[in-house]
């Protein structure tokens, strides 16, 4: 099974809120989603790594969750369609957002070689979590808690608020959840 296959089948079995159809059809349809890469040098700068990426996430999210102390310390018990949305969607910010490109490199022996790379073309500039809860917003009605946790799920790396980030995290446990899944993902399994 693709990731492309594999993020759709999990998206219609878990994701049924109104607007999801119209949701799916922009990802599918309307976007880059399934060809972008997730970052410009680093994680899974590749074609798909975007999708890679949602669903390394998912996956880490969803083991995360299935701790007992997590659901009985911590009071994080979210739906199987809250940990959808939130893994699948959180980075949708990066939706047509990386461009094509090429640069001067030397090679081993010193001679410059144009190779390919990405750089940014942010069209929207709202940000990056909060982006993507514009954007999501724009299909289906987000929970609060989904909209905290999408908004900070890089935790306090790019986010400027620290205060902000550490009370989010405190009222919202799936918001520290989402960035532990996030870390998890990016730095463990797609290095």
């Amino acid at each position: 099974m693709t990731d492309k296959e594999r993020f759709i089948s999990i998206y219609k079995e878990k994701i049924h809120r109104e607007g999801s159809a119209a949701l799916l059809d922009y990802l599918c349809d309307k976007c880059d989603f399934f060809t972008a890469p997730a970052s410009t040098r680093y994680h899974n700068s590749r074609p798909g790594g975007l999708v890679n990426h949602s669903l390394n996430v998912y996956d880490c999210l969803v083991d995360y969750l299935a701790r007992e102390k997590v659901k009985s310390d911590y009071g994080c018990a979210p739906s199987e369609e809250t940990i959808a949305i939130v893994a699948l969607l959180h980075d949708i910010c990066k939706v047509n957002f990386y461009k094509e490109s090429t640069r001067n490199v030397k090679d081993e022996n010193g001679v410059w070689q144009k190779v390919p790379y990405y750089e940014i073309e942010d069209t929207l500039p709202y940000g990056h979590g909060e982006k993507s809860v514009y954007v999501i917003g724009g299909f289906i009605r987000l929970t609060r808690e989904e909209a905290f946790a999408i908004r900070y799920h890089m935790g306090f790396a790019g986010n400027s608020e620290v205060r902000d980030v550490g009370a989010a995290f405190q009222m919202f446990p799936l918001a520290f959840a989402l960035s532990t899944a996030d870390m998890e993902a990016t730095y463990y399994m797609e290095k």
